[in-house]
């Protein structure tokens, strides 16, 4: 139809393009994601001490996103040149890159639930918020992400292809100029191959995207309907920093989950080399726009966290949003707040 014939030019227009700036944008998230990243880490390090939920929960995520971009660089050059590191390199670098994916995703969901206990929840918040109880979930949300790279780990390989491949299944040859590795998934049978080709993509969308998506929604959304409730100019502007949050989220990873939900799909129907290489193109663009999230982390988080801990209410609130207040007051007086 027009669209996908509107679309399909755009791509073949920006494709060229992207070639050719795409390395130094994947630069600069790099550079920016060390940095904010780095910074957080350094912060709690050596000038603030983890003393609430959600200061674990930003640490943890300072350190995902911080492992994520390290490995970031070697897995964009291995999808443009030739992967020079040998087997090792590439199970390691590719595992880790997946095990900072899901942690990462699962611990912004965690700040999310912490927030949604802290202030609609908040008479019981004291016994649910405690520093013992963090620990253990993040523990827990690590060895989820280790679990679920299992996959990634086992079946990405350092091999050299050839052009006679199907979906996965790869069989060494030389070439005139010499031989090309790859770091990519290969299977030993068609069997095999069908159901991981469709599984990882399929885990990776489902935990790594729609999960920590429905949680944030589900929260956020609570605690603006908490937040309105009261007529404060102070509220308000939580309630702002909230929905830039999840917008930021939305905007980052939407388009690259859907564009690889419609691949996954489509993993197995006939298509032409154009409308291959277009999809292609589109999730190469998309996955550097979710990428960017990982630097936005620090400076959306940091935000956020002096927002929610500056909160005042007047004296005529209800008992319910004294409570409120006792829970972030007592949150504030335990916490640090990211200096950058």
């Amino acid at each position: 139809n027009a669209w996908t014939s509107f679309s399909e030019s755009l791509l073949d227009r920006i494709g060229p393009v992207f070639l050719v700036v795409g390395p130094y944008i994947h630069a600069i998230i790099c550079i920016l994601g060390l940095v904010g990243n780095g910074l957080v880490i350094l912060t709690y390090a050596f000038y603030k001490r983890t003393k609430s939920m959600t200061d674990v929960y930003l640490l943890n995520v300072a350190i995902a996103d911080l492992l994520f971009v390290l490995a970031l660089p070697f897995i964009i050059y291995n999808e443009l040149y030739s992967w020079p590191m040998g087997q090792l390199a590439c199970k390691l670098l590719r595992g880790s890159y997946s095990v900072n994916l899901y942690s990462g995703m699962l611990m912004l969901a965690c700040i999310s639930t912490d927030r949604y206990i802290a202030i609609v929840q908040a008479r019981r918040s004291f016994r649910l918020r405690s520093l013992s109880y963090s620990r253990i979930i993040c523990v827990l949300i690590w060895l989820c992400a280790v679990l679920v790279s299992v996959p990634t780990f086992y079946f990405y390989h350092w091999y050299q292809p050839t052009h006679h491949d199907y979906i996965g299944i790869e069989e060494e040859e030389e070439t005139p100029t010499g031989p090309q590795y790859v770091c990519e998934f290969k299977f030993h049978n068609t069997g095999t191959a069908r159901i991981w080709k469709v599984g990882v993509p399929i885990i990776q969308l489902s935990i790594g995207f729609f999960l920590p998506l429905l949680i944030m929604i589900f929260c956020y959304a609570s605690v603006m309907v908490t937040l309105l409730k009261n007529r404060n100019f102070q509220q308000h502007k939580a309630v702002q920093v909230v929905l830039v949050v999840v917008l930021v989220f939305i905007l980052c990873h939407l388009p690259y989950n859907l564009v690889l939900l419609y691949d996954t799909i489509s993993l197995f129907d006939q298509t032409d080399c154009h409308n291959a290489d277009s999809l292609q193109t589109a999730i190469t663009l998309l996955q550097t726009v979710a990428y960017m999230h990982c630097c936005l982390n620090p400076v959306l988080y940091a935000v956020f966290r002096v927002k929610f801990r500056n909160r005042h209410f007047s004296s005529d609130t209800s008992n319910t949003y004294i409570s409120i207040v006792a829970t972030l007051v007592d949150d504030s007086n335990k916490g640090a707040s990211i200096t950058m």
